[in-house]
Formats: structure tokens, sequence, C-alpha cells
């Protein structure tokens, strides 16, 4: 912070021990706005220039703009639904006039009075009454509007959102897409339920997780990287359609599409499989852009997206061979590793079920711009999933693909405990710890069980057509200046 904004902080500061002094504390004052800026527009938007209505409102908000000067002032006000024009004049405020224009860019005020519409046709209130509220003691940048440096914006998110009306339209949108998915499954009587963030031992999932320690048990925890297992437990004990929608945590990298906290939605359906799985995620991600958007039909990121089912699906060996161009021996790990060399594919020390998915994501996936399941997925790409009965080499999971990116993923559960044990052990050959709480669990028998996840940020950034998941998560994880 340069010696010219400390400056002015510092004349801020005295101007509010001045305010004080004559006025009082002004964080102690107590004001409820009866109307907000959008119900006084609805209401009294279509007066004509020159009219009123003997009516008083009483509106909160934050300065932006200030015009006039000797006996008649104009103030912008800004609140969470838009702006809109105040009127003071000395005549009316008598004394309290000066302390009016003492108010600054910045402070947030509450005003009463009657509304009309100027000779120029702005709508506007005439000040009877006004409160200081909150005094702005650094004052707010004058060229935030537009700002280029993006990650400032991101620290900065408060400004972000008073200045730029777009980045507040992203917020809304995505607190509707949540209430939406919500309304969506609530009708179909799933229960939403709530999960430990801490976790004694990370499973799941695959991927690096956050430890933590709690001293009170002098052990070690793990935050999640995802509920799965836990929401399974619950199967078991009789919860037969469930959702969580919730954050997880994975210590990896950041990049456009990965912060290492984020939101998942996941859905379990007792006596279901992929197949309805399948049904159900179409159908959830239609509603939710026909609700949101007015249209199944989108624009992302200079691609013109039709939603519209049904839905593209592919087996993972058909799009490997069709889109990718590359015709796999899934058994033969030294055919794979050749293929995948082939391909560009860095092989060395990675394992088979890594070089099969990287082989998707780099030949597959960014052509998959219009919505798609990609489905029949080798075994060894998820311990969770139930085998193919005809193709037992094969998992019954799909991955859904819109943008050129994966949304959802989602399998008929494994729910054999023998097998289950089996491909854990097979699965970390290099991490013998098991999650044995769950595997005595599912010896007490789950139904069969289809399973769904959908990445919420990612869904959000396909509906609001933005670039990162930085522009769709409020405040996003950072690199230290």
């Amino acid at each position: 912070m340069g010696p010219d904004k400390n400056r002015l902080i510092e004349v801020r500061k005295k101007k509010l021990r001045e305010w004080m002094e004559k006025e009082g504390n002004p964080y102690w004052v107590k004001f409820s706005p009866d109307h907000s800026t959008q119900k006084i527009r609805d209401k009294y938007g279509n007066l004509k220039a020159g009219e009123g209505v003997d009516i008083e409102v009483r509106l909160g908000g934050r300065i932006v703009a200030q015009r006039g000067h000797g006996k008649a002032m104009f103030i912008d006000i800004r609140d969470g639904s838009g702006k809109i024009q105040a009127y003071a004049r000395k005549d009316i405020l008598k004394e309290r006039y000066s302390l009016f224009k003492k108010l600054e860019l910045g402070d947030i005020i509450g005003v009463k009075g009657k509304v009309f519409k100027t000779r120029t046709g702005e709508l506007t209130i005439d000040v009877s009454e006004f409160f200081l509220l909150a005094k702005s003691l650094r004052p707010l940048p004058e060229k935030w509007h537009g700002l280029q440096d993006i990650e400032l914006r991101y620290r900065k998110r408060y400004l972000d959102l008073l200045f730029n009306p777009e980045v507040k339209k992203t917020f809304l949108k995505r607190g509707a897409i949540i209430k939406c998915i919500r309304d969506f499954l609530d009708r179909r009587g799933y229960l939403e339920v709530e999960t430990p963030m801490m976790q004694p031992v990370p499973g799941g999932a695959t991927a690096r997780p956050f430890r933590t320690h709690h001293y009170a048990l002098d052990k070690d925890f793990y935050l999640r990287i995802a509920p799965e297992l836990y929401l399974k437990k619950l199967v078991v004990g009789g919860l037969e359609k469930i959702y969580e929608l919730n954050r997880n945590f994975r210590n990896e990298g950041m990049d456009r599409f990965h912060n290492p906290e984020f939101t998942m939605l996941e859905i379990y359906s007792a006596y279901s499989d992929y197949k309805e799985m399948m049904e159900l995620s179409e159908k959830l991600i239609c509603e939710v852009a026909k609700k949101v958007n007015g249209s199944l039909k989108i624009n992302y990121q200079g691609s013109e997206i039709d939603l519209s089912p049904p839905w593209r699906r592919m087996t993972f060996k058909a799009a490997l061979k069709e889109i990718g161009g590359l015709e796999v021996n899934y058994e033969n790990e030294e055919a794979l590793k050749e293929a995948a060399s082939k391909a560009g594919l860095k092989v060395e020390g990675l394992r088979k079920d890594q070089i099969l998915e990287h082989l998707l994501d780099k030949k597959v996936v960014p052509n998959l711009i219009q919505p798609t399941f990609i489905l029949d997925y080798p075994e060894e790409t998820c311990p969770l999933a139930k085998r193919k009965k005809d193709e037992p080499s094969l998992i019954e999971r799909f991955e859904i693909f819109i943008g050129g990116e994966e949304i959802g993923n989602a399998y008929s559960e494994l729910n054999d405990p023998i097998e289950q044990r089996e491909r854990f052990l097979k699965a970390k050959a290099e991490d013998k710890s098991l999650d044995e709480d769950f595997l005595e669990a599912m010896e007490y028998g789950m139904p069969p069980t289809g399973g769904l996840g959908i990445g919420i940020d990612r869904l959000v950034m396909l509906l609001t057509n933005s670039s990162s998941i930085r522009d769709v998560i409020l405040f996003p994880q950072m690199r230290p200046k």
C-alpha cells in the first residue's frame, strides 16, 4: 500500500472520528430497509418523467457515485439487487445537509424518502432522512471495473463483486444451479445427508489427501478426497436413495479445471445400476440447464453445445479406436505401453490404469464437445465398480464429457465384500491401509446400487461459459504472493 493510499485512509479515519463526536458510532446504528432497488424499479418504473408517489421507502446500500455541490446533491446507491439514484436537498435536510455532504464513496448508508422520476427520466429517491451505517475507510478503486489483473480480482473477490456485474451474475446462477439440483433430487425421493470431512483412512477415490492432526485423540486424520465409502455405509443401513452436495479436498495441482477444495454431488440409489444412473444424470443436467439458462443449447468457450437427449454413448474401447485412432489390447501391458509411447505419453513409472486414463484424456476427451457417455472401462481403472457379467475384464462404469472436459463419473457399485477386499489389496499394492470399517459394513450386505458423482464447479463453468474453475469459486485457492 503506497503513501497516498495511507494518507487517504488517515483522512477518512479523521472524518469518522468527527462523525462520532457529533452523531455517535455509526456501526451501532440499526436500519431496516423495506425496499430493494429492484423492488423500487418494479413498483415505480412506469412513472412518467416529473411524476412522483406519496409513499416513503427505506433503502440501504453503498454510495458508488456522487454528483453536485452547493444546496443539492445526487448520489448513486448500490444494494444487492442493483443501483438507484438518491437526491438530497438542503431545504429538506436542514442542518443535517452538511453531514450528508461529508459522506464519501464507499460509505454504506440508509435513506428514507419518496420516489419520483426526474425530468430526464431517472428513477430517484428524494431523501428526507439518512443514516451512516458503516464508514468506508479505504477509498474504492477508481479503475476496478474491467480490471485485467485476474489474479487480483480473485484475491479481492469482494471488490470484484462490487464492480463487475457479470461476476455477480455467475454466482447468482451458481446458487440457482445448486437449488435446482436439490429440487430435482428431492422430488424423486432422495434424502440429503452429510458425512465426515475428516476421515481416519482416505478412500473413495485415488488422490493425494491433506493430512491433519487431532490433538485430543493424538491421531492423524485426512480431509476427505471423496464421501463415497461413508455414503455406501448408509446404503447398507437402509437409506436407499441418498445424496451429498459438499466439499472434497485433494492435495494436488491447480489449473483452470482443478482447485484443491471443490464441490461434488454424489448420489446413491439402491436396487439400481449404471444404466439408471446414466438416465438420471442426463435428466438432471438437462433440467438444470433448461431452468437456469432457458435452453438446452449453450455456448461454451466458442463451441455451440446441444444438451438435448439422448446423449451419445460410446464404449471406452470404441472411443480410443474411433476418436483417438488407437486400437489397444488391454490385456497386453507391453503393447499398451508401446501404444501410449507412440501417442506421446511418458509411461515410465505409470500403472496400467494410469496409462489407460491418460490415453483417454490425451487422445479422446478434447474431442468430446457434445455431451457423451464413455462407458465400460477396463477393470483396472476403478476398484469400486462392479464387473460386467459378460465381459469380466471390464467394469460397469461411465464418465460424462461435455465441452471437452469430464463432468461426472458413475458406476454400478461393487457389492461383493470378498471381491472388494481383493480389489482394494490389488489397487493398494504399495499402501496396505484399508478401510476395514467399510469392508465390515459391506459384509453385512449391501444391495445392488448405482452411484453417480458430478463436479459442481465444472457444471457451473459449463452453464455460465466460464473459462476457469476460479471464475465459479468465490474464494479460489491462490499461490502466496
